[in-house]
């Protein structure tokens, strides 16, 4: 089976490149920078990501036992912005600081295999500080934007680097090109989603044997997509506890009991009262964040202990693990509930996460090769911490009450206007900040709604989605018109990066 390893210097996109290998039908892994030795090279190819760091900061990370091994072997190697200056760096070229590119730029390339079947002009996209200045011996520009070199090859070795992200979307064709640069070096297609999931089928029986397990199920795509794998490989062994801690979508409740209650050993837990004492006065995102993670562990530990469960399962996938700055190397967004906001000890034997590896859409595939409900596959992403973190204010019954309302009148509007299955989120937040309306002639001094409709394969990046005036119109109308102390409703226009795409 061809196999792709990815060195990962710390990039948010390092498992994006992963991820666009295996879309490409070659099966990827990605290993830490520091941690990967000469022995993990018995593969068909390699790529040594992005990252934050300058290869000139006191502990950069580098690998230089790695790196000579690569090119004494002629093992076929893409660097990519970091991976690009530490392969300058290392070989005997020169980078120089500054010269920083971030966004959309414009790329003109010569003709090379890696760029079989472009135009000579590309949309890239870039983020770098530092840049290329002097080559290492052997090594030719092969295409270049405004202000640097952005891309590189060596004449003999089989390397290239680019300056580029060719793994976002942002990047036209960044797709085609990794697609040439696994042609070039005759890699073979043979891997898919149902090799993956036989694989994590015999991984969770290995791991959790005869024993029992409890699985956080929100209802979303990633923890029910997560518990009907674990189920397949565990059987009633697997037990499902939904917790409403009070901060949940419009029917969500009933929606997971009218489709797990039969499928799975499932428990629900009322907790609103628990988790809004924790709660009270708490403003700042990550702090919420954090207490809802420590509080549903804390309930999951007590119920586990009621059932005789020693595994916990979630529903991890690779934006919360990365965004968390849970791999090394990578600076933290923002933690998720389920990784950055785990407390720091964990009454289980074992922690089980089948879907850490992969991305939103990735997911999706594996519950549909599962079989599962596309009312449940295909559904609108939701944090974990639920509305608690689309809310800038404290959590209470009032914010609460008027974000849930306010989402759930979207969500109907996109679905009448035939929009919602094509756009990848929707949802409403709600501001502390009051602002002046008139409402039946009378000055009031109301509450304010943020509306975020964006488009996105896997959310490490997003655009936000131009919606026809008419549909916005009529959203805002009934959210006014709808929660008495609404006077004004906002639209983002803001892409990810540099927003997120939950704004709080």
């Amino acid at each position: 089976m061809g196999t792709v390893l990815v060195i990962d210097f710390g990039s948010q996109y390092t498992h994006l490149i992963a991820r666009r290998i295996r879309q490409l039908n070659v099966y990827s892994e990605v290993v830490e920078a520091t941690m990967a030795t000469p022995e993990d090279l018995d593969v068909d190819a390699v790529i040594l990501s992005g990252g934050p760091s300058s290869v000139y900061d006191k502990g950069a990370p580098k690998n230089d036992v790695l790196l000579n091994a690569l090119v004494e072997r002629n093992i076929p190697t893409l660097g990519i912005c970091y991976g690009m200056h530490l392969l300058t760096y290392s070989l005997g070229g020169k980078v120089t600081r500054g010269n920083k590119e971030y966004g959309i730029s414009q790329m003109k390339i010569s003709e090379d295999p890696i760029f079989k079947g472009l135009e000579e002009f590309q949309r890239v996209w870039m983020s770098h500080g530092d840049s290329l200045e002097k080559l290492p011996e052997g090594f030719r520009i092969i295409a270049t934007s405004d202000r640097a070199p952005a891309a590189i090859r060596h004449a003999q070795k089989n390397i290239y680097a680019f300056q580029f992200h060719p793994e976002v979307n942002h990047t036209e064709n960044g797709l085609k090109i990794l697609d040439n640069f696994l042609d070039i070096y005759g890699i073979s297609r043979d891997w898919n989603m149902e090799d993956f999931i036989d694989a994590s089928l015999e991984k969770i029986k290995a791991q959790v044997g005869d024993e029992k397990a409890v699985i956080a199920l929100s209802g979303g795509v990633d923890s029910s997509v997560c518990a009907t794998l674990t189920a397949k490989a565990i059987g009633k062994n697997l037990f499902a506890v939904f917790v409403d801690h009070g901060l949940l979508r419009k029917g969500e409740r009933q929606f997971v009991k009218e489709k797990f209650e039969n499928m799975l050993n499932l428990k629900i837990v009322d907790a609103k009262d628990r988790f809004f004492e924790r709660l009270a006065g708490v403003v700042d995102p990550e702090m919420k964040r954090k207490i809802i993670g420590n509080e549903f562990i804390r309930i999951f530990e007590e119920e586990a202990r009621t059932i005789g469960a020693r595994y916990l399962v979630q529903g991890t996938i690779y934006p919360d693990v990365i965004e968390s700055g849970s791999t090394k190397n990578a600076d933290v967004i923002k933690s998720h509930h389920n990784v950055g906001g785990l407390p720091d000890t964990l009454d289980f034997t074992g922690l089980i996460e089948p879907l850490r590896e992969l991305y939103k859409d990735e997911v999706r595939v594996l519950g549909d090769k599962l079989g599962m409900p596309e009312e449940i596959v295909f559904q609108h992403p939701f944090p974990g911490p639920g509305l608690a973190v689309r809310i800038t204010g404290p959590v209470n019954d009032e914010n609460i009450h008027i974000v849930r309302e306010a989402s759930a009148i979207l969500d109907e509007e996109l679905r009448g206007a035939g929009i919602y299955d094509s756009v990848w989120q929707s949802f409403a937040i709600l501001f502390e900040d009051r602002v002046v309306g008139v409402v039946g002639d009378q000055r009031k001094y109301g509450r304010f709604v943020g509306l975020r409709v964006v488009q996105s394969v896997d959310a490490m990046t997003a655009n936000f989605v131009k919606l026809p005036w008419e549909v916005l119109e009529k959203v805002s109308t009934r959210i006014t018109n709808e929660l008495e102390d609404v006077v004004a409703v906002s639209y983002f226009v803001s892409h990810k990066p540099p927003q997120t795409i939950e704004p709080c």
